[in-house]
């Protein structure tokens, strides 16, 4: 049974994908229409709005891995010695002495092992890896275009789509469920597009900043802070810890790291006390470690196409539950005193 699910998953996943995109896209399509654009032709165009950025997320990444991760094998030596002069005096008064040799081996051989001397190949390995996570060569690209053909569709026919869902609903529910839905769709679209402005001034925040102090990979390292700051808390860990990393193999410990860190401790007082009140709102009541936990849970179990479910399903659930409680609240059973 749970084989049958799982293929069933497998299959409906592509379509999920699509109505998300689409959903994310809709605005762009509208917009565009009200400049008296054709619906079809504003429907290719949103689609090649959304293939445009998932293409320069995946250059960012790529990017970062083929200028930054071969740094390590080569600087690594230099860390190693600079730990050991540190180190090394503290150890001695509790009488501890490291085989720094065999230590450095050992390193080097695991870095060795996991780093090409070839940038190319990490990136044709992590190409490699992406795909295969989808089953074959072949189901990669089959399912890449299966969601952009639905995709089409979903964005020239959204208004029809929506029509025939809600005529399946059955008319004595379609009162409530049609608040709910509206309801829903008002949390994901404030939210989403506040976090698509916040991305934005982050993004634009970090590469400035960067760029600045002189980081080599300060745009790509700005771009890629300002895409992830969707995710709470582990988006801002990641993109610090990389910057921190670029900084330390272009200038060692310096007065650069120190900028660094300033740098990212500005952003975070900005973006929690001015940008996220402002752009995004604290009345939509997703609170960030709900959101986290919704990426986490849907994120393991389906994959990146769950951390596309996550935000949608924690609406749902959020309003639904606002609604239980509500009727809960202002039942005779909850109010009565016998």
């Amino acid at each position: 049974m749970s084989d049958f699910f799982k293929s069933l998953f497998e299959i409906l996943m592509p379509f999920l994908a699509a109505f998300i995109f689409a959903y994310i896209l809709e605005p762009l399509t509208k917009r565009l229409i009200q400049f008296k654009i054709p619906r079809g032709l504003a429907a290719l165009l949103s689609l090649l709005v959304g293939v445009l950025a998932s293409v320069v997320i995946l250059l960012l990444l790529l990017n970062l891995l083929q200028h930054e991760i071969p740094l390590i094998k080569t600087q690594f030596p230099i860390w190693l010695k600079s730990l050991q002069a540190w180190l090394d005096p503290k150890l001695a008064t509790f009488n501890i002495s490291l085989d720094w040799i065999v230590i450095r081996e050992h390193v080097q051989a695991q870095i060795t092992s996991q780093i090409s001397d070839n940038a190319n190949t990490i990136v044709t390995e992590s190409l490699a890896t992406i795909i295969k996570s989808s089953g074959s060569v072949l189901g990669f690209f089959a399912n890449t275009i299966l969601v952009l053909f639905v995709l089409f569709y979903l964005l020239l026919e959204w208004d029809t789509f929506i029509s025939m869902v809600a005529a399946l609903i059955p008319i004595r529910c379609r009162e409530t469920l049609f608040k709910l839905m509206k309801e829903v769709d008002f949390l994901l679209a404030h939210y989403l597009r506040g976090q698509i402005l916040l991305m934005m001034v982050l993004a634009g925040f970090y590469s400035i900043g960067m760029l600045l102090i002189g980081v080599k990979s300060a745009v790509p390292l700005g771009l890629f802070t300002g895409l992830v700051a969707f995710i709470p808390y582990v988006g801002f860990l990641i993109s610090f810890t990389l910057s921190a990393l670029a900084t330390l193999l272009q200038f060692g410990s310096g007065n650069e790291l120190l900028a660094i860190l300033a740098l990212y401790g500005v952003g975070q007082l900005l973006e929690g006390f001015f940008l996220t009140p402002r752009l995004v709102g604290e009345r939509i009541g997703l609170h960030p470690v709900a959101v986290l936990f919704a990426l986490m849970v849907f994120g393991q179990l389906f994959g990146f196409f769950g951390i596309l479910l996550a935000f949608p399903m924690s609406a749902i659930c959020l309003v639904t539950i606002r609604y239980l409680k509500s009727k809960i609240l202002s039942s005779q059973w909850f109010n009565s005193t016998s």
